[in-house]
């Protein structure tokens, strides 16, 4: 039993640690808070054309955020890996029957379900981008502007999923989850930990984000520009040639 648990990072069932060190570095949470902001703000704004400037900016920051945290997922520090946390199917569903048994199997980094949720995510993401893309520029017309509103859809469930297994494995591991993403230290042994956290790292990705969605804000046009102004004028012209 103690080889298995210290082959998935967490201490023996009868020997729980104590320590909280520093598991997850600071580019994953800002990483992490970066892509619900930006999410949250594209969904709530994606109706109606006086926030689609906003809508627009905060889906290419998301995509910047994914190209970042799968380079991230390759050369990050040790819980951030994609290596460290996506694991097979049976893996998965070993965990999920721990689970819904009431005593889940204790992971340092992201449990198996848990990177499972994660990559699709990221999926999601960039599906979700390139049909808002393809909706944006009038490719494909309405069947592409209810791909992308299907997708968008399809990505809410799949955060709601996400959201109830993180509370639900707070509850029985008695372990804020939520608190641990803010924070970055979770129950562990000590060598468990990452030695640093890279705060430059995440300093870096923040500011780029901001610089990408600012620039992206300013390309696109909008009612007071020139493109809005005519596409104002056009509207409203009616079809006896007639301006209203």
């Amino acid at each position: 039993m103690n080889d298995a648990a210290a082959a998935r990072g967490a201490a023996p069932a009868d020997q729980p640690s104590r320590s909280r060190p520093l598991v997850w570095g600071a580019p994953v949470r800002v990483f992490h808070w970066l892509m619900v902001a930006s999410f949250a703000g594209a969904y709530l704004t994606a109706e109606g054309e006086r926030w689609r400037a906003v809508h627009v900016a905060l889906g290419y920051a998301m995509v910047g955020l994914v190209v970042f945290r799968i380079v991230w997922g390759l050369v990050g520090t040790r819980h951030a890996r994609f290596a460290n946390f996506v694991r097979g199917p049976a893996a998965a569903k070993r965990y999920l029957a721990t689970l819904l048994s009431g005593n889940p199997e204790h992971y340092v980094g992201h449990n198996p379900a848990g990177g499972w949720a994660i990559v699709g995510l990221l999926a999601f993401t960039l599906a979700v981008a390139a049909s808002g893309w393809g909706a944006y520029h009038e490719f494909g017309g309405a069947v592409v502007e209810h791909l992308h509103e299907a997708i968008a859809n399809l990505m809410l469930a799949l955060i709601g999923v996400h959201v109830a297994g993180v509370l639900v494995g707070s509850w029985l591991h008695r372990e804020n989850l939520v608190g641990a993403m803010i924070s970055g230290r979770k129950q562990a042994q000590p060598h468990d930990g990452v030695r640093s956290s890279r705060r430059p790292v995440a300093a870096l990705l923040f500011a780029a984000v901001l610089g990408f969605a600012w620039l992206q804000w300013q390309s696109v046009p909008t009612a007071g520009g020139s493109d809005g102004r005519a596409a104002t004028i056009e509207k409203s012209v009616d079809h006896d040639g007639h301006q209203d």
